[in-house]
């Protein structure tokens, strides 16, 4: 998931990701190809979403099931979604809940929690739920609606019943006449353009749906596979010059990994809105082509769509192994959300340079900003990296939202600059040999590709400690700890050092990455290899 204004599913299924291949558009011009009828037993969730009072910013679902050996389920909605690591409280949008039975005649359903109805009586009887959405924010996070469109987060959507995600599932639409266009991560039935199917509710989850009359910029192919961008209100900007630009991006975060796992992705534009979530092979983002206006805020969109397109691998298959299955209720607390979020930032800034797109000031600028929001923020001496991970239900994942805000830091800032030095101490132990790219690598194909799981902390530490050949028990401490990061010795490495001169405001210094004077052979090497120049 990533903020851009002015950061996962469950892996002992097949690795490719069956059933989020984003497919289609249902306008002949948009179509995606040709579908493929969805494998696997016939769902036992059957939903319709409808759009009666588009404008009241509300849509309806329809839903059939039933036919359990159970006496009682218990319906839940998430209170959060993957990828966004704050609780959501979904339920509180949902109105008009009602259940029957086949014939039409009530089931009574008692609210046991704020996201949770418990319905007794249904044994091997068909069931039918009906209630509606409503929504007020526009945010990638967040399902919208109003009279020209509809953004729906599945997790904000759909119940499921406790027990039973491992259930297939299968999702129909019936949207207004005047909206043209519909693209999901759903796998289609064949035949049917408005119906689409899921193995199971983490699938559901992980695959959103945008609906109105939406636009498709002119694709391109990395390693053979399409890479597309969708999205609704785009604005006027130079299409063809942007995507040749995204494709730099894109060829750039896979030269990294050196796979892609999937068929096809997809952008996909929001709107209006903020932020952006990532997905297996496709990512929902707020944009708006009329800001393109300045090589700055070009060079910031860039960097937000690499940090997102980077998190297919760092978040959804390189993953801590708490992010799956997931705890829809409590959220699924993890030590190392400053690997996924903090190193994905990392990265963006590296991919957009190795792609040509910015030169080297731009870098060290963008590491500038990362530095001085660290360093001037008084929570560093109170919280750590791990602590900044797993409290982010309560603080917010900018760090900024909890009880005392001064005790608390972002792993968005500080977990980036944790990679920076981790990646030139790796350099230096190598001889320039290897570098945080092979750890990534590294993790993608032991823990994803072999074992099919996410790894603990312990494996994240002792997987970097091969890699640089020594222990880096030293370094973790800026991780577990919050000792004052050593700029000088890690900089060092690859030729830089830190400058600092008084503040301006809330800064009591500012900080800024130099070059050294007379910088050795061995720190050129790794700092044009760094550069990758």
């Amino acid at each position: 998931m990533a903020n851009y204004s002015t950061k996962t599913l469950r892996f002992s299924k097949t690795p490719t990701a069956f059933g989020c291949i984003l497919l289609g558009l249902l306008v002949a011009v948009l179509l995606a190809p040709k579908a493929v009828q969805a494998q696997g037993k016939t769902p036992q969730f059957q939903y319709t979403i409808s759009f009666p009072k588009p404008a009241s910013h509300t849509y309806h679902i329809d839903l059939n099931t039933g036919k359990f050996p159970q006496d009682t389920l218990l319906f839940k909605m998430p209170n959060w979604m993957p990828g966004y690591y704050q609780l959501m409280d979904y339920a509180k949008g949902i109105e008009n809940l009602v259940a029957k039975d086949e014939k039409g005649r009530s089931i009574p359903l008692t609210k046991v929690a704020d996201n949770a109805w418990r319905a007794t009586g249904v044994k091997n009887k068909p069931l039918r739920l009906s209630y509606d959405i409503k929504t007020s924010k526009q945010f990638v996070a967040n399902s919208y609606v109003d009279s020209a469109h509809a953004y729906l987060i599945p997790g904000n959507s759909f119940l499921y019943v406790d027990g039973l995600l491992n259930t297939p599932v299968s999702v129909s639409f019936q949207k207004p006449a005047a909206w043209k266009n519909l693209v999901t991560g759903l796998e289609p039935v064949v035949g049917k353009a408005t119906e689409f199917t899921a193995p199971d509710f983490d699938i559901l989850y992980d695959c959103p749906i945008l609906m109105g009359n939406l636009e498709e910029l002119p694709s391109f192919k990395v390693g053979g596979v399409e890479h597309r961008f969708i999205g609704y209100q785009m604005g006027e900007f130079d299409k063809v010059a942007f995507m040749g630009k995204l494709k730099k991006v894109v060829e750039a975060a896979v030269a990294v990994i050196g796979d892609i796992p999937f068929k096809q992705y997809t952008f996909i534009g929001i709107g209006p809105g903020q932020g952006g979530i990532e997905h297996l092979n496709n990512t929902t983002v707020s944009f708006n082509g009329k800001s393109l206006t300045t090589a700055a805020s070009t060079n910031r969109m860039m960097n937000f769509l690499a940090h997102e397109y980077f998190h297919h691998y760092n978040a959804k298959r390189i993953r801590p192994l708490e992010l799956g299955p997931f705890d829809y209720d409590q959220g699924s607390k993890t030590n190392l959300l400053w690997v996924n979020e903090g190193l994905t930032v990392y990265y963006d800034n590296l991919i957009v340079k190795r792609a040509g797109l910015a030169d080297a000031e731009t870098l060290l600028s963008n590491f500038n900003a990362k530095l001085n929001a660290v360093e001037n923020n008084p929570g560093k001496r109170h919280q750590s990296l791990v602590q900044a991970s797993y409290n982010t239900w309560k603080d917010g994942p900018f760090g900024t939202q909890g009880e005392d805000p001064n005790k608390a830091i972002s792993y968005y800032d500080k977990g980036p600059l944790v990679g920076l030095l981790l990646d030139f101490e790796i350099r230096h132990a190598t001889q320039n040999k290897k570098s945080l790219d092979d750890v990534m690598r590294q993790l993608y194909w032991q823990y994803y590709k072999k074992a099919g799981r996410g790894f603990t902390d312990a494996e994240f530490q002792q997987t970097c400690e091969t890699i640089a050949g020594k222990s880096l028990a030293s370094l973790f401490e800026y991780v577990y700890t919050t000792k004052e990061l050593d700029y000088a010795t890690y900089l060092g490495y690859a030729g830089l050092k830190l400058e600092t001169k008084p503040g301006e405001g809330k800064q009591a210094l500012q900080y800024k990455i130099t070059h050294l004077e007379n910088p050795t052979a061995q720190q050129k090497v790794i700092l044009q290899s760094w550069l990758g120049e």
